[in-house]
């Protein structure tokens, strides 16, 4: 099992508390980076959205790929994965940005495609929102082109969203055959495309039961292809205390949902625009990405073993969210990551 966590780019994960002691800030991302890889995490994502859909459009949020390139210059062994919307990036120019922050970083860069799902945000940015299975097509096409550049000497690609007449990039990635291509989603449109295009797939948050179903699914469907098999990673929100009652105690804090809170018509804008598999509850809004479906909740000895559960049903990689960042971060390594790796899971 890998561990990464999530940076918090928005200043938190908690849609019902305003100040969680992190604040959106280039100072505090890069101290907790170059903690994080002493400590034992190995990866961090790093979340792109121009308006901060966790404390209300109003509030500070870092800007994705400034902060992905001024980390890969100040850390040494952390993996960066940055998201990237295709509606937001010509693919030329992005597979470009980020040879070159790969290069930076000395091949530690990946991606996180998402194929957006905020229509308040593109709208105000003044970039197009397609409908949901048009932004998969679109996204299959700037993989492509994204792909082609980085590979390819000369690459030249003509779509129905995308054309490039003979484009040269140089220098090309360092990580070869290319930096790791992560997507998440839950519609047939979302799963085709990870399976013909990515090399790993994420999720959010949920049960290890419902993970193992999940992965067989993205396993079959990649097999059929006769591709390489996928790597597979989730969230998850971590509260790790002395005892059952206390972490209990701290989820009954963070899930007290005022429905009133800046962020709650960001929340309506997503569910309207995505088509998961589940029903969402005002629990999860309360933290995002569905971090508390995952269980990871109680002792270190449980959380642990709720670990390994999750490498049983195929997971590879946790991305965990934190409150408050720097110190919960650093109980979950001292506390969890040994039990973990003294069960020869790590």
């Amino acid at each position: 099992m890998r561990f990464g966590y999530w940076l918090p780019v928005f200043g938190g994960w908690l849609r019902n508390v305003q100040d969680e002691g992190m604040e959106a800030s280039w100072d505090y991302v890069r101290r907790l980076a170059q903690r994080s890889e002493r400590i034992g995490f190995d990866l961090t994502l790093v979340a792109e959205l121009n308006l901060n859909d966790i404390k209300g459009v109003d509030a500070p949020s870092l800007d994705a790929w400034s902060t992905a390139a001024a980390l890969a210059a100040v850390t040494e062994r952390l993996e960066i994965m940055v998201a990237v919307r295709p509606t937001f990036h010509a693919p030329a120019l992005l597979a470009k940005q980020a040879a070159n922050i790969d290069r930076i970083s000395g091949g530690r860069l990946s991606l996180n495609v998402v194929s957006s799902w905020w229509a308040t945000e593109a709208r105000k940015y003044g970039v197009q929102f397609d409908e949901h299975d048009d932004r998969y097509a679109r996204t299959r096409e700037w993989l492509d082109v994204v792909d082609g550049m980085w590979r390819e000497p000369v690459f030249s690609y003509s779509g129905s969203y995308y054309s490039v007449d003979e484009a040269i990039l140089e220098p090309k990635p360092q990580r070869r055959p290319r930096p790791t291509l992560y997507a998440g989603g839950e519609s047939p449109a979302a799963k085709e495309l990870i399976a013909a295009k990515c090399d790993a797939w994420l999720t959010h948050g949920d049960p290890p039961a419902t993970i193992a179903a999940k992965v067989a699914d993205l396993r079959a469907r990649r097999e059929r292809l006769e591709l390489p098999p996928l790597s597979f990673g989730a969230a998850g929100y971590a509260v790790v205390r002395s005892t059952e009652a206390e972490a209990k105690r701290e989820v009954g804090r963070i899930t007290d949902v005022n429905a009133s809170a800046k962020g709650f018509a960001n929340y309506q804008d997503w569910i309207g625009n995505t088509q998961l598999e589940q029903r969402v509850s005002l629990e999860d809004y309360s933290v995002s990405n569905r971090g508390l479906r995952s269980g990871l909740v109680g002792t270190p000895e449980q959380v642990a073993e709720r670990i390994l559960e999750f490498e049983r049903a195929g997971l590879d990689l946790l991305l965990l969210q934190f409150s408050p960042q720097m110190e919960e971060m650093e109980r979950f390594a001292e506390e969890v990551i040994p039990l973990v790796q003294g069960a020869g899971v790590a």
